[in-house]
């Protein structure tokens, strides 16, 4: 039986645990931790099947704090049900070098299950992590041996769902009818501009109900009863993703703050924290004080949390002995682990092909050629699949009715997308990959940006990357996107030339583990290189490499030409035409800056000689940043404005791409260095 006054009693230590954290640091967001402490208590007391003393065990319960710039309330949750988070860490909230940033972190704070920064992203994370679980139960599971179940929860807010990132991850979800989870809307009707409906005004339950949603409420949320009963509701709904809509007060308890605008982003100041102290009944005056009768309650979490593991340790050893094949392949997903020789089948592919193939369609051949030896690729596409050319054959396809597939269907919600593929990396046990245009990453740049921060390996498959898409015009053709994803720390771009680099392009991708891949396709078709004439296509895997050189120019030709993806062609047939002059060259295919930039400094100067100081360097994309490997007297051919619609040839001539302009540049870097 629930004891009430007790439950109040921790209710409230959360919330000035909460705020004394905030007001040590003079710094955060004490409102929404003192309204949403009673849902928030009552999910972790009752509900959260988790472990204090191992985060990261499999099965556990998933819980995302969406509003992350409510990270002391997740802090203080940690703290007291025994997670690795000494009070001393929440002493030192938003300081530099501690665990309690000023927005939850993944990886830094024990416990902390993404990052959560921009609002909406938590929203559509948890959708990914549902997905994953459903996924992993569908193929691991056997008759007798659950050993995948588990929920996924979150607290949103209202700027989550005013986000459309949030709109387009609640309509996938409701079309997926993810019965596992279950979110609590901490509804206070307050943003930092004051009264939510100055712009918010919409009926969120009948929203959701609409996107398939079930929905409970609304609630009292500060009545911890009324929680308790709505997420039982929740949990026995198992068709259905469930949406808690809980009315609470934003900084409860506050006599002048409370409902206020002002308790959202500011902390109480020492005089509103004592009238808050006794407007609650709370008795300690000493900042950070937990009575020990809270702390001996919540820590009963950690005993809880052995029980928890060790039931599912019993079945998890059943499950070896009598599934070991299952078991093997469950747990080396878990730990990250590919399958031994998987890239064998890689190995050749390309080999004495003839005629040319497109980029995009060399990795569709990649990609089924990888999912045959390993089984956690799962992905889709923002409803361009046959387009991008992602589609893994006979494989099936994730749906409400088929929980098998590796193919997803996103829609067109790119946004969404990238976020939910966060999700899934995030819950482990799976690598996802998403598709698009490379113009449409920008719809999902903020995605891209929080897997680089939470060094998640997925992999972005970005087609249709330059004016070479032709007709569709310059809303639809790349200029600055590529620039911009190399701009991004921890992101790796990949733009390979032909369909063997691809194929390494690919290798790359799966093996890395600290952070995302952005693999770049193009529509057209190129030849594939003969590697008996060119260069191996290994040096991919360090982003650059010498491709070919005039005969007899040694490390000394009189230019170097330095290209991606489909350009390199160009810079190959550009050399041919200076060779006719006399003039020797070198092509660098450098499909990518960042894996070429982490070389020594003694392979880096081996493919770009530092003493060869002509050079000219063609993307179909913006010039901006390649004055890195060109220098200031070097030239790179390329676009600073537009596209324009046309046939592809006559867009390379009208921008200037082409052999002869190449080689005329080159010819001028050449005479004026020996001018």
């Amino acid at each position: 039986m629930a004891d009430p006054q007790l439950d109040q009693f921790c209710v409230n230590t959360i919330r000035f645990l909460s705020v004394d954290t905030v007001q040590k640091a003079n710094s955060g967001h004490p409102g929404a931790p003192m309204g949403a402490a009673t849902m928030a208590y009552v999910l972790w007391d009752r509900f959260l099947k988790h472990n204090p003393e191992d985060p990261n065990w499999p099965d556990r319960d998933r819980f995302i704090l969406s509003p992350g710039h409510a990270s002391a309330l997740l802090y203080s949750l940690l703290h007291l049900t025994g997670y690795d988070l000494p009070l001393e860490e929440l002493k030192q909230f938003r300081q530099w070098g501690s665990k309690t940033p000023g927005h939850p972190e993944y990886r830094l704070t024990p416990g902390v299950e993404m990052t959560t920064g921009p609002l909406g992203q938590g929203f559509a994370g948890g959708v990914g992590m549902a997905i994953a679980e459903q996924w992993q139960a569908e193929h691991y599971n056997q008759p007798g041996h659950k050993i995948i179940d588990h929920h996924t929860y979150a607290i949103v807010s209202d700027g989550d769902l005013q986000e459309g990132v949030a709109s387009e991850a609640a309509s996938l979800a409701g079309t997926l009818r993810l019965g596992k989870l279950i979110y609590l809307y901490d509804d206070n009707d307050i943003s930092i501009e004051g009264d939510t409906d100055i712009s918010f005004t919409e009926d969120v339950a009948q929203r959701f109900q609409a996107y398939g949603w079930h929905v409970v409420g609304p609630i009292n949320g500060m009545d911890a009863e009324a929680v308790d009963s709505a997420i039982r509701s929740a949990k026995e709904e198992t068709a259905r993703p469930s949406l808690i809509v809980c009315r609470t007060v934003i900084g409860y308890g506050s006599p002048n703050k409370a409902g206020t605008g002002s308790a959202h982003g500011e902390p109480l100041g020492q005089d509103e924290i004592r009238l808050t102290r006794e407007n609650l009944g709370w008795p300690h005056e000493e900042p950070f004080t937990i009575p020990e009768e809270a702390k001996t309650y919540f820590r009963k979490a950690k005993e809880r949390g052995r029980g928890y593991q060790q039931d599912w340790q019993t079945r998890m050893d059943a499950y070896r002995r009598d599934c070991p094949t299952e078991s093997a392949q469950l747990e080396a997903a878990w730990n990250d682990v590919l399958p031994e020789g998987w890239d064998q089948v890689l190995e050749g592919m390309f080999n004495g092909a003839d005629g040319q193939i497109a980029t995009r369609n060399a990795s569709a051949q990649v990609m089924n050629a990888i999912v045959s030896t390993v089984h956690t690729l799962i992905g889709g596409s923002a409803d361009l699949a046959p387009s991008t050319r992602t589609i893994l054959n006979d494989k099936g396809h994730f749906s409400a009715e088929e929980r098998s597939g590796h193919n997803m269907h996103f829609g067109v919600r790119e946004h969404a997308m990238g976020s939910i593929a966060n999700g899934m990396a995030l819950h482990g046990g799976a690598i996802p990959y998403t598709a698009t245009f490379l113009i449409f990453s920008d719809y999902m740049r903020p995605a891209i940006r929080l897997a680089a921060l939470m060094e998640l390996r997925v992999v972005y498959v970005f087609s249709h990357d330059s004016i070479g898409l032709g007709e569709d015009g310059p809303t639809h053709q790349p200029i600055e996107q590529l620039l911009a994803l190399r701009a991004i720390p921890n992101v790796v771009v990949l733009r390979p030339a032909d369909a063997t680099e691809t194929a390494e392009a690919w290798k790359v991708a799966l093996e890395r583990r600290t952070g995302p891949t952005v693999l770049v396709t193009g529509r057209q078709n190129l030849p594939v290189l003969d590697r008996g004439t060119y260069a191996a296509a290994a040096g991919v895997q360090k982003g650059g490499y010498v491709l070919w050189q005039s005969p007899n120019s040694g490390d000394s030709p009189d230019v170097l030409l330095i290209g991606t993806g489909s350009e390199v062609h160009i810079a190959l047939d550009a050399g041919k035409l200076l060779e006719e002059k006399g003039i020797t060259s070198r092509v660098i295919s450098l499909p990518s800056w960042r894996l070429f930039d982490s070389q020594t400094e003694d392979y880096r100067n081996s493919v770009l000689p530092p003493k060869v100081g002509a050079r000219v360097a063609i993307e179909a994309g913006t010039t901006m940043g390649w004055e890195r490997y060109v220098g200031n007297t070097g030239f790179t051919l390329g676009l600073s404005t537009f596209g324009a619609s046309a046939p592809i040839g006559v867009l390379y001539e009208k921008f200037g791409l082409t052999p002869q302009r190449m080689a005329e540049e080159a010819e001028k870097q050449v005479k004026q260095n020996k001018g």
